[in-house]
């Protein structure tokens, strides 16, 4: 306990002494002060006058006056007691208060030192304590001569969970997840929050490097149940990187840091684990220079437009292509959507992205239009974007100032999207319906939307993932799931886009299932807008039909 606070205690003890002794004076004062007064009155009574043989007299004679003068004492008695009384229950305070005030400063200093090493959100250790028990990990294995493992792991499109359902939803999520983690790992292993949506699991001992992967599995496992947030059912997937001592570092920053670049590969890549690799890092700098970059890209209009044609199988004479951005690096050169568009995603930029394509698209669909060309084209747009309120305006207003058809645009999005916030995402995309905007599902079959979704939803279009078009070749299985998507969208009244047709076999393969459209480098390869303008001029879309 502070010395000033044990010294408070103190003088407040014996201020409390002083008063019950200075009362006890005050009792033995009135005392006295009677005695004189009651002396006098019986020698006036006695003798006609007050004298000191009277006075003396007074006191021989009278038994009451003797009485009368033991009182002085009983006060200066009852004032000691009182003042030892007092002083021994303030003593006993004293003990108590301290006590209790020791126990409180503790207890005060205990939690102090276990946020500094805890996370308060989740209540699991944080980046400091991860560290420390990483250090002595390192040093445990260097003595032993054992290996251990660290696995980073992001939530995949946490942002879009904050900017759709808000912060505090976001922070329940989080909270969730921290559980599930909890029980999927061992108690000898650590799980920590290393910051914002990202997670560590530290592995203190390992017997080999499937071990590690084991344990990625499990966590992955661990997640695939829906979260419910108030009401909301919510499909969480995660990217993990993992690092090995001392196959991929001898020290703790090394192997967070080497845990970190696996872990944006896996993300990069779409898969739910990576065990780092050398050649993974050559493209880690390379990463956080981009993301630095993109906004002066969109300033300085260093994106450019690239269109893929559609083709309509039932040969139905209308044009569609599907926009694809790429990036006209000065440095990298051409940099594919794949690369730049999850860092759009992850510094919420894909807003800016999605309004630069958009604009642009229109301008270019007006100029085809005045040359005699009706394109429809289809444009990807993400989870954010379709949480965008301001998205409806800004769609409308391009249309409007460019005179283009709603019909002839097509908005691309994914399950995921929807799944994010799937009130607010189909109010959204019935609104857009509404004027006459087409919907479709991309890469449908890769998420986790369920069928009473899809019934509800304004979709007039599928795109089978090009993931099961090419697995048709070796796979009878793959075959089978594009047959049953595709009486899946028929049945719903749905068109059907096949992408990734490489070759003749796929595509007389999708004709014999009664695919509605294709796409891929076998149609076509991505083209500039004069080269599409001159492609569809020349092949559109007879030729391609008769020939294949």
């Amino acid at each position: 306990m502070p010395q000033n606070t044990l010294q408070v205690l103190t003088d407040n003890v014996d201020l409390l002494k002083a008063r019950a002794s200075k009362y006890a004076v005050y009792g033995v004062l009135i005392a006295v002060c009677a005695i004189i007064i009651a002396t006098c009155l019986v020698s006036y009574v006695q003798h006609g006058n007050v004298s000191l043989s009277g006075i003396i007299e007074a006191q021989k004679t009278n038994v009451a006056l003797w009485l009368l003068d033991f009182t002085p004492f009983g006060f200066a008695i009852w004032g000691q007691y009182v003042s030892s009384l007092m002083a021994f229950q303030a003593g006993a305070m004293v003990v108590d208060q301290t006590n209790e005030l020791r126990a409180h400063a503790a207890a005060l200093e205990r939690r102090a030192n276990y946020e500094v090493t805890h996370d308060r959100l989740t209540d699991l250790p944080n980046q400091v304590l991860l560290r420390d028990r990483l250090a002595q990990a390192v040093q445990l294995a260097q003595q032993d001569r054992s290996r251990m493992a660290v696995l980073v792991m992001d939530l995949d499109q946490f942002k879009d969970v904050n900017d759709a359902l808000g912060r505090e939803q976001g922070d329940r999520l989080l909270q969730q997840v921290a559980s599930r983690l909890r029980a999927a790992i061992q108690d000898t292993e650590t799980v920590a929050r290393s910051g914002g949506d990202e997670f560590a699991v530290l592995l203190p001992k390992i017997r080999s490097e499937e071990q590690a992967v084991q344990i990625a599995v499990t966590i992955g496992n661990a997640l695939k149940a829906a979260f419910d947030l108030s009401g909301s059912k919510l499909d969480v997937q995660a990217s993990i990187g993992i690092s090995i001592y001392p196959d991929h570092g001898s020290s703790a920053d090394d192997l967070l840091q080497r845990a970190e670049v696996a872990m944006y590969t896996a993300k990069q890549e779409k898969v739910s684990y990576i065990v780092y690799e050398s050649s993974q890092e050559k493209n880690s700098p390379r990463r956080v220079t981009l993301a630095g970059e993109l906004r002066q890209a969109l300033e300085g209009d260093e994106l450019l437009l690239e269109y893929q044609p559609k083709l309509s199988i039932n040969n139905d004479g209308n044009a569609e292509v599907e926009v694809l951005s790429r990036w006209r690096h000065p440095n990298h050169g051409i940099i594919p959507p794949e690369e730049f568009i999850p860092l759009a995603e992850r510094t919420g930029l894909i807003k800016l992205v999605t309004s630069w394509v958009l604009k642009n698209v229109c301008h270019q669909m007006a100029e085809w239009s005045s040359n005699g060309m009706h394109v429809g084209v289809s444009v990807n747009i993400s989870a954010q974007d379709l949480h965008d309120q301001d998205l409806y305006d800004r769609v409308t207003g391009l249309l409007a100032a460019n005179r283009i058809e709603a019909s002839r645009l097509v908005l691309e999005i994914t399950e995921t999207s929807i799944m994010l916030d799937s009130e607010r995402a189909m109010s959204m995309l019935h609104r857009l319906a509404g004027i006459g905007i087409r919907i479709s599902i991309d890469d449908f079959g890769t998420g986790y939307s369920s069928m009473a979704h899809l019934s509800e939803l304004p979709v007039k279009e599928i795109k089978i993932d090009k993931s099961f078009v090419l697995g048709m070749v070796d796979n009878p299985k793959y075959k089978k799931i594009v047959r049953a998507i595709i009486d899946l969208g028929h049945n719903l009244d749905m068109q059907v886009v096949a992408e990734g047709v490489a070759d003749e076999w796929s595509y007389r393969e999708l004709t014999a299932l009664r695919c509605d459209s294709v796409q891929g480098d076998y149609i076509s390869v991505p083209l500039s807008a004069p080269a599409l303008a001159k492609w569809i001029g020349n092949a559109w879309p007879a030729r391609l039909v008769e020939n294949l």
